[in-house]
C-alpha cells in the first residue's frame, strides 16, 4: 500500500462520510446538492477516489462547509485513532498479501464504520500502553501467526537450504561445523570475524554478534559455545545467500525499525536451521525414534549430536519436520528462561499450530504450572549446577504426558532444559507439546509406555482449584474471583425467574 499517495484518499472519504452522516444526509441527498453521482460519491468514501477541484468546491458547498477545513488533512476528535494509525508505518510494513488481505479492505471498513473503528483502534492503543506493549512486540506476534499459517514448514527456504549444501558440497550426512561456515562467510562473502569479550564491553554481555555493514566485520561473543557460534555464522550466511538486505545487526532485538526486519531475521535464522540440519537425516531418525516402543531420551539426545546445533535449534527443527512429514501439526513450541535463585519464569518464546493450545503466554504477572515438565526440569538443571557447579554442557532431557484439570486437552511434552551462554546466570528450557490424538497415537509408538511420567498440571495457580497441591505458589486468586461472580449472578437469577 502506498499510504503516501493514498492517505489524502482515504482521509477526505472518511470526512465525507461522517459529514453526510452528522447532517443526516442520504448519498442521493448529497448527489442532488453536489450535482455528482451516487457511485463517484461511494467511491469518494471508500477512499478510491479524490475529487478535482471544482468538485470540491461542489461538495463543499453542499455540506455548508469551507473548501479549506474539506481539503485538511486533520480529522475530527473521534476519527484520531484512525488518523494515528494511517500516520504510523503498519500497513506499508507489514505484508498484508501473505495472509490474503489487501489494504482496501481494510480502507472499505473504516470507511463503512469509522466512529466504531476508530473506537476500537482507541482499545488497542489503550490496551498496549497499558501492559507496555512495544511495537516490536506487535511485529513478534505476526510472524508468530505467519509461522502458523504455514504450520512452521517454508519451501522456499528450505529449497535454498539445499542449493546452499549442493554448492559448497555438504553431504546428506554432514552436518556444517564453526569452521567451515566461518570460512565460507570470510572467503566467499568477504566477511572480517572478530571477538568479543565481556571484559572489554561489560554492557554487551548478553549480546551474541554485531555486525558492521561498512566493514564487513562480524563481532561474535568470544564466550558463546561452538554451536551457538555455527548458528550465527550460519544466519549471517542466510542473509547473504537469501539477499536479505533489511536487517538488524545486532543478535539480539532491542529495538526494530520494520517488520521487514523481524520477517528477515526469521528467514536467515530458518536457513540456518535447514542447511545445519538436513531434513532427510532427521526424518530418518526421527522415523526410528518414534517407532520405539519405549520413550527414550538418550535416543533423543543422540539424534541431536549428529548435528552442530543448539537444543533451540534442533527443537525448532523438529517441528519444522514433524508437521511437514509426520503431520503432526496439532503442536506448541515454548522457551521459558529462569535466573538461579529466583522462582519466577519467564516465557520468552512459543508458537502454536492448528489451534491456540492451552498452556499459552497470555497472562500477565500470574504463576506458571509448577508442574509443567518445562519448569521441573530448570529446577533439577539449578540444583545439578548448585551440587557440581556450572557446566556449560549440563543437558537435561524428559518427557511427560500432562493432563490438563477440568478439560480434555492431554499433551505429550518433551522438553530439553540447558544452561544459556553466555549468561552464567540464566537456564532456559525448551519444550514442544503435542496435543494427543488419533494421529499422534498412530505415529508415536511410545505414547503407551508406562514409564512416561503422568502429571495432572494447569495454565497458573491463580486459575487452579487443585486442591492440596504442594506445588502451589499462591492461591486461586482468579479462580475465587469467577466463582464469586458466577454464584452472584445464580442468586440474582434465581430472584428474578
Amino acid at each position: 500500500m502506498s499510504l503516501n499517495s493514498d492517505k489524502v484518499k482515504i482521509i477526505f472519504g472518511l470526512k465525507i462520510r461522517q459529514l453526510r452522516i452528522d447532517k443526516k444526509l442520504s448519498l442521493s441527498e448529497v448527489a442532488t446538492k453536489s450535482n455528482l453521482s451516487i457511485s463517484y460519491l461511494n467511491e469518494i468514501e471508500k477512499g478510491k477516489k479524490y475529487p478535482k477541484t471544482e468538485k470540491i468546491m461542489a461538495l463543499s458547498s453542499a455540506f455548508e462547509v469551507d473548501y479549506d477545513s474539506l481539503v485538511s488533512l486533520k480529522l475530527s476528535k473521534q476519527l484520531e485513532p484512525i488518523a494515528e494509525l494511517l500516520n504510523s508505518n503498519i500497513l506499508t510494513e507489514l505484508p498484508l498479501e501473505i495472509f490474503g488481505i489487501e489494504p482496501s479492505d481494510f480502507i472499505e471498513l473504516m470507511s463503512q464504520a469509522p466512529a466504531k473503528i476508530s473506537a476500537f483502534i482507541s482499545t488497542i492503543i489503550e490496551i498496549s500502553r497499558n501492559y507496555d506493549m512495544r511495537v516490536e512486540q506487535f511485529y513478534f506476534s505476526v510472524l508468530r501467526s505467519y509461522q502458523e499459517m504455514y504450520d512452521n514448514y517454508f519451501d522456499d527456504l528450505e529449497e535454498s537450504a539445499q542449493q546452499f549444501r549442493k554448492l559448497f558440497e555438504i553431504g546428506n550426512t554432514t552436518s556444517p561445523n564453526e569452521t567451515l561456515l566461518a570460512d565460507i562467510l570470510q572467503n566467499f562473502y568477504g566477511y572480517h570475524i572478530e571477538e568479543f569479550t565481556c571484559e572489554q564491553y561489560p554492557d554487551l554481555i548478553n549480546i551474541r554478534s554485531i555486525f558492521d555493514s561498512k566493514k564487513s566485520k562480524l563481532l561474535i561473543n568470544k564466550d558463546l559455545s561452538t554451536e551457538q557460534k555455527t548458528f550465527t555464522y550460519g544466519r549471517e550466511i542466510g542473509y547473504q545467500f537469501l539477499q536479505l538486505k533489511n536487517r538488524s545487526y545486532i543478535s539480539s532485538v532491542i529495538e526494530v525499525e520494520s517488520f521487514e526486519q523481524v520477517l528477515n531475521n526469521f528467514k536467515a535464522s530458518y536457513f540456518a536451521g535447514a542447511i545445519l540440519i538436513n531434513k532427510n537425516l532427521l526424518i530418518d531418525r526421527l522415523t526410528y525414534f518414534f517407532a520405539s516402543p519405549k520413550w527414550d531420551s538418550s535416543m533423543l539426545l543422540s539424534i541431536m549430536k549428529l548435528f552442530s546445533v543448539t537444543p533451540e535449534v534442533f527443537m525448532h527443527r523438529f517441528t519444522n519436520i514433524v508437521s511437514s512429514h509426520f503431520k503432526i501439526k496439532n503442536l506448541f513450541y515454548l522457551r521459558f528462561n529462569n535466573q538461579i535463585d529466583n522462582d519466577f519464569f519467564y516465557l520468552t518464546k512459543e508458537m502454536h499450530l492448528t489451534k491456540l493450545h492451552t498452556p499459552h503466554g497470555t497472562v500477565m504477572n500470574e504463576h506458571y504450572c509448577r508442574r509443567w515438565m518445562s519448569l521441573t526440569l530448570l529446577k533439577d538443571l539449578e540444583n545439578i549446577q548448585k551440587q557440581n557447579g556450572y557446566n556449560a554442557e549440563e543437558l537435561l532431557c524428559n518427557a511427560q504426558i500432562s493432563e490438563y484439570i477440568d478439560t480434555e486437552n492431554n499433551y505429550l511434552v518433551i522438553c530439553l532444559a540447558k544452561p544459556s551462554p553466555p549468561n552464567h546466570s540464566i537456564n532456559s528450557s525448551i519444550t514442544i507439546g503435542f496435543a494427543i490424538d488419533d494421529n499422534l497415537k498412530s505415529v508415536v509408538n511410545f505414547l503407551s509406555d508406562s514409564s512416561l511420567i503422568h502429571r495432572k498440571v494447569n495454565e497458573t495457580c491463580e486459575r487452579c482449584g487443585l486442591e492440596n497441591c504442594a506445588e502451589r505458589v499462591v492461591e486461586p486468586v482468579i479462580l475465587k474471583k469467577r466463582l464469586a461472580r458466577e454464584k452472584l449472578k445464580e442468586v440474582v437469577s434465581n430472584l428474578i425467574a
